[in-house]
């Protein structure tokens, strides 16, 4: 039968079919933490009796044993410890998870292995423990310089704790990061120019600079504090910002600012949608297959994972990702790269052709909040200012809401 030109033609529905391994990073989950801070939402648990650090490693092996089915034969790029407070853990209990990593799985010669620390845990002969057990790069959570603004974070460590922290972390490793937070309560625009100054004067290669965000279930959302207004807070990003890039720090990520050559690489696995295995409570996996995408979450109760894994079943939710949901969810991750990525990036990443989001593409650039040129695609600055409104044109429309982006 021959078909009028203007009548249309059923496409079919996409299909996931990779042609290509994913590169992969794995996430390890430490659980416990000395005290919860009023504005975490992480699955961390206040550590009120002693920590039952040999069970919790050997579920960790076994955690990752049954895993290991699902990831055969490909290599590691990158490893994370993450919390919680991993430094809770003892030099000894490090090293035995990193030898069993090695025996279980084949990591690529130069692996970025990052811990995450609290400068209230810090201990000389821990970071050495650490530093021999292969962790090349350190997280340290110093918040603020400022020990009032410390405090209403409910953090743990003082001013001088943070200053201790870091000239330790200094003797041991030469890649380390620190995280900042802004927009705290009480805090002012000069104040948020000191913890920037302060942390400068350490000379350190990355910096995660966060404004304070009232997430549900925490108790900051529950007791809100008093924060300052949206134009101060606006104020201290652009300063952050204009101060980090005179100093030569690149804006990379929403978040990020690296020196040359110091870009988080396990984290940019997740912002350019390459997979990751999480094991450990409550830790979540995106896997790809050559017919599937697929995403897990482990049990997030220390116990209820513990007794998971004597059952030989660590996953209490795995979910497939449909072809339609994955424009969604590569570019929830990718357009927070203030350089945007490679056109050919989406397709080695969702094994879909760009034309699938032709329209979406359209509707972004002709709003102002997307650039696109032949070898990359990127947020405006409208764009990474609205993001959430930009992301949203990549929703399915059942779920699209109403955004409030003006016109470009």
């Amino acid at each position: 039968m021959t078909l009028h030109p203007l009548q249309p033609v059923a496409l079919s529905a996409p299909r996931i079919a990779f042609r290509a391994v994913l590169p992969l990073s794995l996430y390890i989950h430490i659980p416990w933490c000395v005290r919860k801070c009023p504005y975490c939402d992480f699955n961390s648990h206040e550590a009120r009796a002693p920590i039952p650090e040999q069970a919790y490693i050997a579920a960790l092996v076994r955690d990752l044993e049954l895993a290991l089915p699902q990831i055969w034969g490909r290599k590691i790029r990158s490893v994370f410890f993450g919390g919680g407070t991993p430094s809770l853990f003892s030099g000894t209990g490090i090293v035995e998870i990193m030898r069993q990593l090695r025996t279980l799985l084949p990591l690529i010669h130069d692996a970025e292995i990052t811990l995450e620390a609290n400068p209230g845990t810090v201990e000389a002969e821990r970071f050495a423990a650490y530093r021999d057990a292969g962790i090349n790069r350190l997280s340290l959570g110093i918040q603020s310089f400022n020990d009032n603004h410390l405090q209403a974070l409910g953090r743990i460590h003082s001013s001088d704790d943070a200053h201790r922290a870091i000239a330790t972390a200094q003797e041991y490793f030469d890649n380390f990061n620190l995280d900042l937070m802004y927009g705290l309560p009480q805090q002012t625009l000069a104040d948020a120019v000191r913890d920037v100054e302060t942390a400068l004067s350490f000379a350190p290669p990355h910096l995660s600079c966060y404004q304070l965000t009232l997430e549900p279930n925490t108790r900051f959302h529950r007791e809100p504090p008093v924060l300052p207004d949206e134009d101060i807070s606006s104020d201290m990003q652009q300063h952050i910002e204009a101060r980090l890039a005179a100093q030569g720090f690149e804006h990379y990520e929403t978040s990020a600012f690296a020196r040359p050559g110091k870009r988080s690489r396990h984290n940019l696995n997740y912002w350019e949608f390459g997979d990751y295995l999480g094991i450990g409570a409550g830790a979540h996996s995106k896997l790809s297959f050559p017919d599937r995408v697929e995403r897990q979450m482990r049990h997030k109760q220390p116990q209820a994972y513990l007794a998971a894994i004597e059952r030989g079943e660590p996953r209490q939710t795995f979910q497939a990702v449909s072809a339609a949901e994955l424009p969604f969810e590569f570019m929830m991750n990718a357009l927070r790269l203030n350089q945007g990525f490679d056109p050919a990036l989406f397709e080695l990443r969702t094994s879909l052709s760009l034309l699938a989001i032709r329209r979406e593409l359209a509707q972004a650039e002709a709003r102002g909040l997307l650039r696109r040129e032949i070898d990359r695609i990127a947020p405006t600055q409208l764009g990474q200012r609205f993001l959430n409104e930009l992301l949203q044109i990549f929703l399915a429309p059942e779920h699209q809401i109403p955004d409030t982006v003006p016109e470009a």
